[in-house]
């Protein structure tokens, strides 16, 4: 539900929007692999999309966030969606070194943090390029309150240059220039 909330306040402004499911998981696979494969499937797959001129704002959930940031700079995105960023891996919120924070300042540009207050995975801290919303009564799932999702994600694409002077398009379509 938290993906299609992007989705839905994307195309609300007028964005063209794809869904990607992972090659891992198109594999089959449970478990993403090396950063170093998913980074460069991602970046093979977002510039096929990339021929629109249109300015790119990708975003991906748990593993995809760290992707997303990850990737940012290389495929020249103008924004990050981070849904569910784990800072921390999994049962290891205490021990140092263990840190994802470095993958989501890295991303070059603004990003845009959703986690819920109870998230296991930690919740990062603001910074003068990222946003954190912290959604209450939310896991890592992000599954109780879709609405306040799009409504973040709106609020948020509206100040990028480009995004949210666009009038809404049809059918998923691009509206002409």
């Amino acid at each position: 539900p938290d993906v299609l909330a992007v989705r839905d306040a994307a195309r609300g402004l007028g964005a063209v929007t794809a869904l990607v499911t992972q090659p891992y998981r198109v594999r089959g696979g449970r478990a993403p692999g090396s950063a170093a494969r998913q980074d460069a499937a991602w970046a093979e797959i977002v510039t096929a999309l990339s021929d629109s001129g249109l300015p790119l704002v990708q975003g991906g959930r748990s593993n995809g966030a760290r992707v997303a940031c990850r990737t940012a700079r290389q495929v020249g995105a103008a924004g990050v969606i981070a849904l569910a960023f784990p800072l921390h891996p999994p049962r290891r919120p205490g021990q140092p070194g263990k840190s994802r924070d470095a993958e989501l300042r890295a991303a070059g540009t603004r990003v845009l943090v959703l986690n819920g207050d109870r998230d296991p995975f930690g919740i990062p801290e603001p910074d003068d390029a990222t946003r954190v919303v912290v959604l209450p009564g939310e896991t890592h799932a992000l599954s109780k309150n879709p609405a306040a999702i799009g409504d973040a994600v709106a609020r948020w694409l509206g100040t990028l240059p480009g995004i949210g002077s666009r009038p809404p398009s049809v059918s998923g379509q691009v509206p002409p220039r």
